[in-house]
C-alpha cells in the first residue's frame, strides 16, 4: 500500500525546544463550544420567573389591619410575635411576591409608614396583605 504521506507518517511527533508544551486543559479550552449569545440563557430564565400582581385590599381588609397595627401599637415590648404577610416588588420586573415575615414589632413609624421588625425588616404599610398573631385570637 503506498500512499501519499507514507514518507511521513512514522516519524516522532515534533517537539518545539523553544516554546513550552501547553497543558491538556488549555488545549481543551481551544475547542470549547463558542457560546454566541452570552447572556441569553439568564435571559429565558430571567423571563420565565413568574411574579404576583399586588391585591388591592378593600375597606373592610384596611380597617381590620389598622386595628390591628394599633393593637400591636398598644403591646410593643410585651414580646408578642406577629406574622405580617406582605408584597415585596421585584427589583427586575413588574410585580413582586408575597413573603411572611414572623417577628416582633420594633416600632411602627406612622410619618413613614413603616413597620419596623426586630430581625431588621421594614415593611410599608401600604404593602400589608395580613397579620396574624395571638393577640388578636379571642
Amino acid at each position: 500500500m503506498s500512499g501519499k504521506y507514507d514518507d511521513i507518517i512514522n516519524l516522532p511527533h515534533h517537539v518545539s525546544k523553544s516554546r513550552p508544551q501547553m497543558s491538556i486543559a488549555s488545549r481543551a479550552a481551544q475547542f470549547s463550544p463558542f457560546a454566541a449569545l452570552t447572556g441569553y440563557e439568564d435571559a429565558v430564565v430571567e423571563t420565565a420567573r413568574l411574579t404576583d400582581s399586588k391585591i388591592e385590599l378593600d375597606e373592610t381588609m384596611i380597617c381590620v389591619i389598622n386595628d390591628r397595627l394599633n393593637v400591636i401599637k398598644a403591646c410593643i415590648g410585651d414580646g408578642s410575635q406577629v406574622s405580617i404577610t406582605h408584597f415585596v416588588k421585584d427589583k427586575r420586573k413588574s410585580g413582586g411576591q408575597y413573603v411572611t415575615t414572623n417577628s416582633h414589632v420594633r416600632k411602627i413609624d406612622e410619618y413613614s409608614r413603616v413597620v419596623l421588625m426586630w430581625d431588621g425588616t421594614r415593611i410599608n404599610i401600604a404593602d400589608i396583605y395580613s397579620i396574624e398573631g395571638d393577640m388578636f385570637e379571642f
